[in-house]
């Protein structure tokens, strides 16, 4: 589910483009094989809908569905340089309010990180037969030895976002970080995310109190839970099943506010997206020495897409 005002940006595009959106630039796709959008603001992935073979919108004929994309994106973002709700935000160099890749005394810093509201270049648009794919770096330094890179894949069958962090400095840093998803469903409430059974998880909601996963993970009311997995998972809302593949990370968060919404979250759209993230946390930070980088990436893609 998209605002209606990127829905118009999007009709319009034929090819790729740039626009303003929300007081931000973003970069936009329309081509035979389906629609990104991505915000230079971030280098978030906005929205993603891959173009199913024979469809009236892959010819340019047709409009799809507000609900079609796979992501979630809020209609009320907020004023930039505030970040974006919505898509696939970067949290980096770590995750929520757990900053140990700040380098001052308090380790101070914003949450989830300075990535995800910094203004990011688009270095190359490399386009394929099968699709396009996008190479970002920040424009500002962003920390002092780590340097962050994002890489963006899409085509008719999938949707691969990296995120590389290169170690420039002379000493150790020690960092987590994310890719935030937010996903399109019907009803968060009526979600199952399949492949967490038997894993371990902490419930942030109890104060990070430890548990083990009975089965598999229905979606019943609010929840932040960071599962100790490595594994792919599906994200089923009876409407499509999700497979989420992912690199480089040892953590799963699963998160969504219940009815206690963000501000900036529509009371009637409050239910329409999950959060399913590859993450390195406090369960699996990275250490990186000078030289080393480090890749976290996922990967989406349709399990009933043909």
């Amino acid at each position: 589910m998209i605002p209606s005002s990127l829905r118009a940006l999007l009709d319009d595009t034929q090819g790729q483009r740039q626009a303003e959106w929300a007081g931000r630039t973003l970069w936009l796709a329309r081509e035979q094989w389906g629609e990104l959008a991505v915000s230079l603001q971030g280098a978030q992935v906005l929205h993603y809908l891959p173009y199913t073979p024979g469809s009236t919108h892959a010819t340019g004929s047709g409009t799809p569905a507000l609900d079609a994309g796979w992501l979630w994106v809020t209609s009320t973002p907020q004023p930039s340089p505030g970040a974006i709700r919505g898509g696939i935000p970067l949290c980096w160099p770590w995750f929520a309010d757990e900053n140990t890749a700040d380098e001052s005394p308090d380790r101070s810093g914003p949450m989830h990180g300075p990535a995800r509201k910094a203004e990011w270049h688009l270095d190359a648009a490399d386009e394929h037969e099968e699709g396009i794919e996008l190479h970002l770096s920040p424009i500002d330094q962003l920390h002092k030895q780590l340097v962050p890179r994002a890489v963006i894949q899409a085509n008719a069958k999938r949707l691969h976002v990296e995120l590389v962090t290169e170690h420039r400095g002379e000493t150790p840093v020690k960092m987590s970080g994310a890719l935030h998803s937010y996903f399109a469903v019907t009803d968060a409430h009526r979600c199952r995310v399949e492949g967490l059974a038997g894993a371990r998880y902490l419930d942030k909601l109890q104060g990070f109190a430890e548990h083990v996963q009975q089965g598999e993970l229905g979606i019943r009311g609010p929840l932040d839970r960071i599962y100790e997995s490595n594994r792919e998972v599906v994200l089923d809302d009876n409407r499509r099943r999700l497979r989420i593949a992912k690199q480089g990370s040892d953590s799963t968060v699963v998160w969504h506010p219940g009815d206690d919404l963000p501000t900036d979250t529509p009371t009637e759209v409050g239910r329409r997206f999950l959060c399913v993230e590859a993450a390195c946390t406090r369960l699996d930070p990275v250490w990186l020495v000078p030289g080393a980088q480090h890749l976290l990436a996922t990967t989406i893609t349709c399990e009933d897409a043909p």
